[in-house]
Protein backbone atom coordinates (compact mmCIF):
# COMPACT_ATOMS: atom_id res chain seq x y z
CA UNK A 1 0.00 0.00 0.00
CA UNK A 2 3.17 2.59 0.37
CA UNK A 3 2.43 3.45 -3.53
CA UNK A 4 -0.88 2.61 -3.98
CA UNK A 5 -1.65 5.85 -5.11
CA UNK A 6 1.20 6.85 -6.97
CA UNK A 7 0.84 5.84 -9.89
CA UNK A 8 -2.08 8.12 -11.05
CA UNK A 9 0.09 10.95 -9.24
CA UNK A 10 3.05 10.46 -11.58
CA UNK A 11 0.58 9.89 -14.67
CA UNK A 12 -0.60 12.95 -13.93
CA UNK A 13 2.72 14.37 -13.86
CA UNK A 14 3.85 12.68 -17.20
CA UNK A 15 0.61 14.27 -18.89
CA UNK A 16 1.17 17.99 -17.61
CA UNK A 17 5.08 17.23 -18.63
CA UNK A 18 4.14 16.08 -22.33
CA UNK A 19 0.80 17.32 -23.33
CA UNK A 20 2.15 19.07 -26.66
CA UNK A 21 3.68 15.85 -27.65
CA UNK A 22 0.05 13.81 -26.77
CA UNK A 23 -1.66 16.15 -28.65
CA UNK A 24 0.60 16.35 -31.65
CA UNK A 25 0.14 12.50 -31.42
CA UNK A 26 -3.89 13.25 -32.02
CA UNK A 27 -3.69 15.27 -34.69
CA UNK A 28 -1.60 13.03 -36.63
CA UNK A 29 -3.98 10.41 -35.93
CA UNK A 30 -6.71 12.28 -37.00
CA UNK A 31 -5.58 13.97 -40.22
CA UNK A 32 -4.70 9.97 -41.09
CA UNK A 33 -7.41 8.36 -40.63
CA UNK A 34 -8.34 4.56 -41.62
CA UNK A 35 -11.00 2.59 -42.40
CA UNK A 36 -11.41 -0.77 -40.50
CA UNK A 37 -9.11 -3.79 -41.36
CA UNK A 38 -6.86 -1.14 -43.10
CA UNK A 39 -5.19 0.81 -40.14
CA UNK A 40 -1.50 -0.36 -41.48
CA UNK A 41 -0.23 3.34 -40.81
CA UNK A 42 -1.75 3.96 -37.84
CA UNK A 43 -0.29 0.40 -36.50
CA UNK A 44 2.97 1.64 -37.32
CA UNK A 45 2.60 4.94 -36.02
CA UNK A 46 1.38 3.19 -32.67
CA UNK A 47 4.16 0.46 -32.81
CA UNK A 48 6.74 3.47 -33.34
CA UNK A 49 5.78 5.52 -30.71
CA UNK A 50 5.63 2.29 -27.87
CA UNK A 51 8.90 1.37 -28.99
CA UNK A 52 10.58 4.95 -28.11
CA UNK A 53 9.02 4.58 -25.37
CA UNK A 54 11.26 1.50 -24.09
CA UNK A 55 8.19 -0.82 -24.77
CA UNK A 56 7.66 -4.09 -26.75
CA UNK A 57 4.77 -4.74 -28.64
CA UNK A 58 3.64 -7.30 -30.19
CA UNK A 59 1.19 -6.70 -33.40
CA UNK A 60 -1.27 -8.84 -34.27
CA UNK A 61 -2.28 -10.59 -37.43
CA UNK A 62 -3.53 -7.87 -40.14
CA UNK A 63 -3.90 -4.56 -38.11
CA UNK A 64 -3.69 -3.71 -34.13
CA UNK A 65 -1.29 -4.31 -31.63
CA UNK A 66 -0.84 -4.77 -27.86
CA UNK A 67 1.82 -3.82 -25.00
CA UNK A 68 2.53 -5.10 -21.90
CA UNK A 69 3.74 -2.74 -18.73
CA UNK A 70 5.04 -3.74 -15.36
CA UNK A 71 4.76 -6.98 -13.41
CA UNK A 72 8.20 -7.81 -12.95
CA UNK A 73 10.00 -11.11 -11.12
CA UNK A 74 7.17 -12.66 -9.57
CA UNK A 75 4.26 -10.64 -10.69
CA UNK A 76 5.19 -11.53 -14.04
CA UNK A 77 2.84 -14.23 -14.54
CA UNK A 78 0.08 -12.46 -12.16
CA UNK A 79 -3.26 -11.20 -14.09
CA UNK A 80 -3.16 -8.07 -15.69
CA UNK A 81 -5.76 -5.65 -16.11
CA UNK A 82 -6.90 -4.68 -19.51
CA UNK A 83 -6.85 -1.22 -21.31
CA UNK A 84 -8.78 -1.27 -25.02
CA UNK A 85 -8.69 1.64 -27.36
CA UNK A 86 -10.41 1.43 -30.65
CA UNK A 87 -8.18 2.58 -34.11
CA UNK A 88 -10.22 2.11 -37.18
CA UNK A 89 -12.36 5.30 -38.75
CA UNK A 90 -15.60 5.65 -40.76
CA UNK A 91 -16.15 6.41 -44.18
CA UNK A 92 -17.16 9.93 -43.66
CA UNK A 93 -15.94 13.27 -45.44
CA UNK A 94 -14.89 15.54 -43.06
CA UNK A 95 -16.00 19.40 -42.81
CA UNK A 96 -14.75 20.20 -39.45
CA UNK A 97 -12.19 22.78 -40.98
CA UNK A 98 -9.81 22.09 -38.36
CA UNK A 99 -5.87 22.69 -39.51
CA UNK A 100 -5.53 18.97 -39.17
CA UNK A 101 -8.76 17.69 -40.65
CA UNK A 102 -8.27 14.40 -42.47
CA UNK A 103 -5.89 14.30 -45.51
CA UNK A 104 -7.51 10.98 -47.07
CA UNK A 105 -10.62 11.90 -48.91
CA UNK A 106 -13.94 10.28 -47.53
CA UNK A 107 -12.58 8.80 -44.32
CA UNK A 108 -12.72 10.95 -41.38
CA UNK A 109 -12.16 9.71 -36.70
CA UNK A 110 -15.75 11.18 -36.33
CA UNK A 111 -16.53 9.01 -33.46
CA UNK A 112 -13.73 9.66 -31.66
CA UNK A 113 -11.32 6.41 -31.88
CA UNK A 114 -8.13 8.81 -32.05
CA UNK A 115 -9.40 10.30 -29.14
CA UNK A 116 -9.52 6.55 -27.77
CA UNK A 117 -6.00 5.42 -29.45
CA UNK A 118 -4.08 8.63 -27.88
CA UNK A 119 -5.58 8.18 -24.35
CA UNK A 120 -4.18 4.35 -24.65
CA UNK A 121 -1.01 5.43 -26.16
CA UNK A 122 -0.05 8.35 -23.35
CA UNK A 123 -1.20 5.91 -20.75
CA UNK A 124 1.24 3.31 -22.09
CA UNK A 125 4.12 5.96 -22.15
CA UNK A 126 3.43 7.10 -19.01
CA UNK A 127 3.46 3.65 -17.38
CA UNK A 128 6.51 2.85 -18.90
CA UNK A 129 8.06 5.66 -17.37
CA UNK A 130 6.71 4.99 -14.28
CA UNK A 131 8.18 1.65 -14.40
CA UNK A 132 11.00 2.29 -14.99
CA UNK A 133 11.50 4.65 -12.32
CA UNK A 134 9.53 3.01 -9.53
CA UNK A 135 8.71 -0.64 -10.79
CA UNK A 136 5.20 -1.04 -11.82
CA UNK A 137 3.46 -3.78 -9.39
CA UNK A 138 0.68 -4.49 -11.75
CA UNK A 139 0.82 -5.78 -14.95
CA UNK A 140 -0.84 -3.93 -17.45
CA UNK A 141 -1.92 -4.67 -20.98
CA UNK A 142 -2.76 -2.01 -23.26
CA UNK A 143 -4.81 -3.45 -26.65
CA UNK A 144 -4.90 -1.00 -29.56
CA UNK A 145 -8.05 -2.57 -31.35
CA UNK A 146 -8.68 -2.36 -35.30
CA UNK A 147 -11.98 -2.46 -36.64
CA UNK A 148 -14.67 -1.52 -33.91
CA UNK A 149 -16.84 -0.06 -36.79
CA UNK A 150 -18.35 -2.95 -38.50
CA UNK A 151 -20.63 -6.05 -37.96
CA UNK A 152 -19.43 -8.17 -35.65
CA UNK A 153 -16.18 -5.64 -34.83
CA UNK A 154 -12.60 -6.35 -34.38
CA UNK A 155 -12.69 -7.86 -31.47
CA UNK A 156 -13.30 -11.44 -31.47
CA UNK A 157 -10.46 -11.30 -34.15
CA UNK A 158 -7.66 -10.07 -31.06
CA UNK A 159 -9.34 -11.95 -28.95
CA UNK A 160 -8.42 -15.01 -30.83
CA UNK A 161 -4.88 -13.74 -31.03
CA UNK A 162 -4.78 -13.81 -27.33
CA UNK A 163 -5.59 -10.39 -26.39
CA UNK A 164 -7.04 -11.84 -23.12
CA UNK A 165 -4.58 -14.38 -21.81
CA UNK A 166 -3.68 -13.94 -18.89
CA UNK A 167 -6.00 -10.85 -18.31
CA UNK A 168 -8.51 -10.48 -15.43
CA UNK A 169 -10.60 -7.41 -15.71
CA UNK A 170 -10.88 -4.85 -18.36
CA UNK A 171 -12.08 -1.36 -19.11
CA UNK A 172 -12.28 1.25 -21.88
CA UNK A 173 -13.99 4.65 -22.55
CA UNK A 174 -15.87 6.28 -25.45
CA UNK A 175 -15.42 9.86 -26.29
CA UNK A 176 -19.00 11.69 -25.51
CA UNK A 177 -20.07 14.74 -27.17
CA UNK A 178 -23.15 14.96 -25.10
CA UNK A 179 -20.90 15.58 -22.07
CA UNK A 180 -18.78 18.58 -21.10
CA UNK A 181 -15.11 17.74 -21.07
CA UNK A 182 -13.57 16.96 -17.68
CA UNK A 183 -16.56 14.69 -17.08
CA UNK A 184 -16.72 10.87 -17.11
CA UNK A 185 -20.30 9.33 -17.56
CA UNK A 186 -20.58 5.76 -15.60
CA UNK A 187 -23.44 3.51 -15.41
CA UNK A 188 -23.77 -0.44 -13.95
CA UNK A 189 -24.99 -2.87 -16.73
CA UNK A 190 -25.85 -2.54 -19.89
CA UNK A 191 -24.54 1.24 -21.59
CA UNK A 192 -24.83 0.24 -25.24
CA UNK A 193 -27.20 -1.68 -27.64
CA UNK A 194 -27.18 -5.24 -29.05
CA UNK A 195 -27.26 -3.88 -32.68
CA UNK A 196 -28.08 -6.34 -35.64
CA UNK A 197 -28.94 -5.62 -39.59
CA UNK A 198 -32.03 -7.36 -40.98
CA UNK A 199 -33.10 -7.50 -44.25
CA UNK A 200 -36.14 -9.02 -45.71
CA UNK A 201 -37.04 -9.85 -49.28
CA UNK A 202 -40.49 -10.07 -49.93
CA UNK A 203 -41.46 -12.17 -52.88
CA UNK A 204 -44.35 -12.94 -55.02
CA UNK A 205 -45.48 -14.01 -58.74
CA UNK A 206 -46.10 -10.61 -59.80
CA UNK A 207 -48.48 -9.00 -61.74
CA UNK A 208 -50.40 -6.37 -63.14
CA UNK A 209 -51.48 -3.62 -60.76
CA UNK A 210 -55.40 -3.94 -62.09
CA UNK A 211 -55.52 -7.36 -60.98
CA UNK A 212 -53.80 -7.72 -57.42
CA UNK A 213 -56.42 -9.92 -56.30
CA UNK A 214 -54.80 -12.73 -58.68
CA UNK A 215 -51.52 -12.49 -57.20
CA UNK A 216 -49.32 -11.43 -53.95
CA UNK A 217 -49.04 -8.14 -53.87
CA UNK A 218 -45.35 -7.30 -52.30
CA UNK A 219 -45.33 -3.59 -52.29
CA UNK A 220 -49.07 -4.13 -49.89
CA UNK A 221 -47.09 -6.85 -48.27
CA UNK A 222 -44.10 -4.49 -47.23
CA UNK A 223 -46.34 -1.81 -46.29
CA UNK A 224 -47.80 -4.15 -43.35
CA UNK A 225 -43.62 -5.14 -42.28
CA UNK A 226 -42.99 -0.97 -42.07
CA UNK A 227 -46.20 -0.21 -40.12
CA UNK A 228 -47.26 -3.53 -37.98
CA UNK A 229 -43.89 -5.26 -37.23
CA UNK A 230 -41.99 -2.62 -34.99
CA UNK A 231 -45.32 -2.75 -32.95
CA UNK A 232 -45.87 -6.33 -33.06
CA UNK A 233 -42.51 -6.27 -31.82
CA UNK A 234 -43.26 -4.42 -28.90
CA UNK A 235 -45.87 -6.59 -27.49
CA UNK A 236 -43.65 -9.43 -27.66
CA UNK A 237 -40.42 -7.81 -25.87
CA UNK A 238 -40.29 -6.59 -22.64
CA UNK A 239 -40.47 -2.61 -23.20
CA UNK A 240 -37.63 -2.24 -20.11
CA UNK A 241 -35.56 -3.66 -22.70
CA UNK A 242 -35.17 -0.98 -24.94
CA UNK A 243 -35.50 -3.01 -27.72
CA UNK A 244 -36.68 -1.18 -31.33
CA UNK A 245 -36.74 -2.17 -34.94
CA UNK A 246 -36.26 0.52 -37.45
CA UNK A 247 -36.00 0.20 -41.19
CA UNK A 248 -33.47 2.74 -43.54
CA UNK A 249 -34.02 1.34 -46.77
CA UNK A 250 -37.04 0.52 -48.98
CA UNK A 251 -37.08 -0.83 -52.46
CA UNK A 252 -38.61 -2.43 -54.83
CA UNK A 253 -40.54 -1.83 -58.64
CA UNK A 254 -39.61 0.40 -61.49
CA UNK A 255 -43.25 0.71 -62.96
CA UNK A 256 -46.37 2.46 -62.20
CA UNK A 257 -48.64 -0.18 -63.60
CA UNK A 258 -46.61 -3.65 -62.57
CA UNK A 259 -47.12 -5.52 -58.99
CA UNK A 260 -42.77 -6.45 -58.66
CA UNK A 261 -42.16 -9.85 -57.82
CA UNK A 262 -39.66 -8.80 -54.76
CA UNK A 263 -39.06 -5.83 -52.76
CA UNK A 264 -37.03 -5.68 -49.20
CA UNK A 265 -36.50 -3.78 -46.43
CA UNK A 266 -32.82 -3.23 -44.50
CA UNK A 267 -32.81 -2.01 -41.10
CA UNK A 268 -31.14 -2.32 -37.58
CA UNK A 269 -32.35 -4.39 -34.79
CA UNK A 270 -31.30 -3.47 -31.29
CA UNK A 271 -31.90 -4.27 -27.46
CA UNK A 272 -29.80 -3.29 -24.37
CA UNK A 273 -30.53 -7.37 -23.29
CA UNK A 274 -28.58 -9.47 -23.82
CA UNK A 275 -31.25 -12.86 -22.84
CA UNK A 276 -33.53 -10.50 -25.92
CA UNK A 277 -30.50 -10.07 -28.17
CA UNK A 278 -30.24 -14.01 -28.46
CA UNK A 279 -34.45 -14.71 -29.00
CA UNK A 280 -34.33 -12.24 -31.37
CA UNK A 281 -32.95 -14.49 -33.82
CA UNK A 282 -36.26 -17.03 -33.72
CA UNK A 283 -38.88 -14.53 -32.95
CA UNK A 284 -37.92 -12.60 -35.57
CA UNK A 285 -38.89 -14.38 -38.72
CA UNK A 286 -41.79 -15.97 -36.49
CA UNK A 287 -43.36 -12.21 -36.82
CA UNK A 288 -42.31 -11.69 -40.08
CA UNK A 289 -44.69 -14.69 -41.11
CA UNK A 290 -47.56 -13.66 -39.24
CA UNK A 291 -47.83 -10.50 -41.13
CA UNK A 292 -47.35 -12.06 -44.46
CA UNK A 293 -49.21 -15.11 -43.71
CA UNK A 294 -52.89 -13.17 -45.03
CA UNK A 295 -50.90 -12.03 -48.17
CA UNK A 296 -49.34 -14.82 -49.82
CA UNK A 297 -45.98 -13.32 -50.40
CA UNK A 298 -42.98 -14.94 -48.69
CA UNK A 299 -40.37 -13.81 -47.30
CA UNK A 300 -36.54 -14.85 -47.52
CA UNK A 301 -34.60 -12.97 -43.85
CA UNK A 302 -31.11 -12.29 -43.79
CA UNK A 303 -29.98 -11.46 -39.98
CA UNK A 304 -26.69 -10.57 -39.45
CA UNK A 305 -25.60 -10.80 -35.52
CA UNK A 306 -24.23 -7.97 -34.86
CA UNK A 307 -22.47 -7.01 -31.15
CA UNK A 308 -24.39 -7.99 -27.59
CA UNK A 309 -24.93 -4.69 -25.99
CA UNK A 310 -21.42 -3.56 -23.18
CA UNK A 311 -23.26 -5.13 -19.51
CA UNK A 312 -20.68 -3.24 -17.43
CA UNK A 313 -19.44 -5.58 -13.98
CA UNK A 314 -20.96 -4.04 -10.88
CA UNK A 315 -17.61 -4.07 -9.38
CA UNK A 316 -15.73 -2.32 -11.82
CA UNK A 317 -18.38 0.13 -12.57
CA UNK A 318 -17.69 1.25 -8.99
CA UNK A 319 -14.57 0.77 -9.28
CA UNK A 320 -14.31 3.00 -11.94
CA UNK A 321 -16.76 6.08 -10.59
CA UNK A 322 -13.83 5.76 -7.37
CA UNK A 323 -11.07 6.63 -9.94
CA UNK A 324 -13.46 9.02 -11.75
CA UNK A 325 -14.37 11.07 -8.26
CA UNK A 326 -10.10 10.86 -7.31
CA UNK A 327 -9.55 12.83 -10.79
CA UNK A 328 -12.27 15.07 -9.82
CA UNK A 329 -15.10 14.80 -7.35
CA UNK A 330 -17.46 16.99 -8.76
CA UNK A 331 -16.55 15.40 -12.87
CA UNK A 332 -19.00 11.95 -12.13
CA UNK A 333 -22.30 11.46 -14.10
CA UNK A 334 -24.73 9.26 -14.78
CA UNK A 335 -24.36 7.95 -18.37
CA UNK A 336 -27.83 6.70 -19.98
CA UNK A 337 -27.76 3.54 -22.10
CA UNK A 338 -27.14 4.28 -25.36
CA UNK A 339 -28.54 2.50 -28.26
CA UNK A 340 -25.45 2.38 -30.59
CA UNK A 341 -23.91 -1.07 -30.65
CA UNK A 342 -19.71 -1.49 -29.48
CA UNK A 343 -17.56 -4.00 -29.93
CA UNK A 344 -16.09 -4.19 -26.24
CA UNK A 345 -18.91 -6.10 -25.11
CA UNK A 346 -17.20 -9.44 -26.40
CA UNK A 347 -14.84 -9.07 -24.28
CA UNK A 348 -16.63 -8.95 -21.52
CA UNK A 349 -18.01 -12.19 -22.56
CA UNK A 350 -14.69 -13.58 -21.50
CA UNK A 351 -13.60 -11.13 -18.27
CA UNK A 352 -15.32 -8.85 -16.08
CA UNK A 353 -14.85 -5.01 -17.20
CA UNK A 354 -16.50 -1.99 -17.55
CA UNK A 355 -16.77 1.20 -20.18
CA UNK A 356 -16.72 4.94 -19.00
CA UNK A 357 -18.15 7.36 -21.50
CA UNK A 358 -15.65 10.34 -21.70
CA UNK A 359 -16.99 13.98 -21.82
CA UNK A 360 -15.38 15.37 -25.16
CA UNK A 361 -17.81 18.45 -25.48
CA UNK A 362 -15.80 22.03 -25.17
CA UNK A 363 -19.08 23.44 -23.77
CA UNK A 364 -19.63 25.95 -27.04
CA UNK A 365 -22.51 25.76 -29.54
CA UNK A 366 -24.86 23.14 -30.42
CA UNK A 367 -24.00 19.37 -29.17
CA UNK A 368 -22.90 17.05 -31.92
CA UNK A 369 -23.32 13.43 -32.44
CA UNK A 370 -21.20 11.18 -33.21
CA UNK A 371 -20.46 10.07 -36.87
CA UNK A 372 -21.45 13.97 -37.91
CA UNK A 373 -19.11 14.94 -40.54
CA UNK A 374 -18.90 18.55 -38.25
CA UNK A 375 -17.89 16.64 -35.04
CA UNK A 376 -15.31 17.89 -33.03
CA UNK A 377 -13.92 16.70 -29.70
CA UNK A 378 -12.41 19.09 -26.96
CA UNK A 379 -8.62 17.49 -27.30
CA UNK A 380 -8.62 18.30 -23.22
CA UNK A 381 -10.52 14.83 -22.26
CA UNK A 382 -7.15 13.13 -23.39
CA UNK A 383 -5.51 14.31 -20.22
CA UNK A 384 -8.65 13.28 -17.87
CA UNK A 385 -8.43 10.21 -19.71
CA UNK A 386 -5.29 9.15 -19.21
CA UNK A 387 -5.56 10.00 -15.43
CA UNK A 388 -8.84 7.89 -15.35
CA UNK A 389 -6.76 5.27 -16.29
CA UNK A 390 -3.95 5.57 -14.04
CA UNK A 391 -6.57 5.76 -11.15
CA UNK A 392 -8.37 2.52 -12.36
CA UNK A 393 -4.73 1.27 -11.16
CA UNK A 394 -4.36 2.42 -7.82
CA UNK A 395 -7.82 1.65 -6.91
CA UNK A 396 -7.26 -2.10 -8.95
CA UNK A 397 -3.96 -2.40 -6.69
CA UNK A 398 -5.83 -1.46 -3.22
CA UNK A 399 -8.24 -4.45 -3.76
CA UNK A 400 -6.85 -6.87 -5.09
Amino acid sequence: MSTAATVAASVTDWIADNRDPVISWRRHLHAHPELSHKEFATTDFIVGKLTEAGLEPHRFPGTGCMVDIGGRGDLADAPAIAFRGDIDALPVTEVTGLDFASENPGVMHACGHDIHTTVLLALACALADYDRTHGLDQRVRCIFQPAEEVVDGGAPDVIRAGALAGVSHIFAVHAEPKLRAGQVGVKTGAITSATDIVEVTVKGPGGHTSRPHLTADVIYAVGLLITQLPGLLSRRVDPRTGTVLTFGAVSGGAAFNAIPQEASLLGTLRTGSPTVWRELEALFPELVEQILAPTGATAEIRHDKGVPPVTNDDACTALMAQAVKDVDPHALQEAPQSSGGEDFSWYLEHVPGAMARLGAWNGQGEKADLHQADIVFDESCIAVGVRLFAGVIDEFRQVR
